[in-house]
């Protein structure tokens, strides 16, 4: 997969993957709060597990969603977004997140048709999946666009919340070629320090909250309008966290769980 210019879109975020008990649940609850069209049928992939595409309303690839088995809820998995990191070596980067203490939950593998990827958790316990994806074979130069900084339907911010923040930031700067540069402060928690993709603003690094869950990466969702959206979360059975909160630029986030237990966050203006 390569950028617009050419270059390799190492670091990237190319890819996001609900995990669900419930997918019938989910289409009806992202279907209403970002506009999203999850399919109605999944296909079963090699490994037997179903798996469900999401569209925008332009038809284009959301992300997808993975059915979670009662078998793999009884092996420790539990509802949530995950997101894929483009690497060019999936092999080499599994290598570096051992080495650096991290660990492996998946190992390398090939998908035909996807690519090779792997999933890994840093040295505080965030899960993440490496991802080389391959290219329809009809338009080589095929660059992912699930991840935008500004419109809706799209994933438009990457948060992590880790254990270490200051060693965090090390960690992918130096595994994805991020360039951490300029913070706001965040009181008792220090500082939240943004992330660059090459010239893009990508996410942030913070402190892990003492009453929440540990590390972790939440994603966040672009919307049309952020209090119709917080008003669709509760209606359809998810939970707010707190109310929309004014972030700089003038749009608003808000933090939310789904019916099922998934976190994530919403990003998009106030039109009241």
């Amino acid at each position: 997969m390569t950028s617009e210019n050419g270059t390799s879109d190492k670091g990237a975020f190319v890819w996001y993957e609900l995990m669900t008990p419930d997918p019938a649940g989910a289409k009806a609850f992202y279907d209403a709060v970002i506009g999203w069209d999850v399919h109605g049928g999944g296909h079963t992939m090699p490994n037997g597990r179903e798996y469900r595409m999401i569209a925008r309303s332009d038809g284009k690839a959301a992300g997808g969603v993975l059915t979670l088995s009662a078998q793999m809820q009884a092996g420790g998995a539990r509802p949530g977004w995950i997101g894929y990191i483009c690497h060019p070596d999936v092999d080499a980067a599994v290598e570096a997140v051992i080495d650096a203490g991290g660990s492996v939950h998946m190992p390398p593998r090939d998908m035909p048709g996807v690519g090779r990827m792997a999933m890994v958790a840093d040295p505080w316990g965030a899960a993440f999946y490496v991802m080389d994806p391959a290219p329809p074979a009809d338009d080589p130069d095929a660059k992912s666009d699930v991840f935008d900084y500004e419109k809706p339907q799209h994933f438009r911010w990457n948060e992590l919340q880790s254990g270490d923040p200051e060693a965090a930031t090390g960690f992918y700067t130096g595994l994805f070629g991020w360039r951490q540069e300029g913070s706001m402060p965040m009181g008792d928690l220090g500082d939240y320090r943004f992330l660059y993709q090459g010239d893009g603003m990508i996410g942030a690094v913070m402190q892990a909250m003492p009453q929440g869950g540990g590390s972790g990466w939440t994603p966040y969702i672009g919307v049309d309008d952020i209090d119709r959206a917080a008003r669709a979360i509760v209606d359809g059975g998810g939970r707010l966290f707190a109310e929309p909160q004014q972030i700089p630029g003038g749009e608003y986030s808000v933090n939310a769980s789904d019916p099922q237990g998934a976190a994530f966050g919403l990003v998009g203006p106030r039109k009241e």
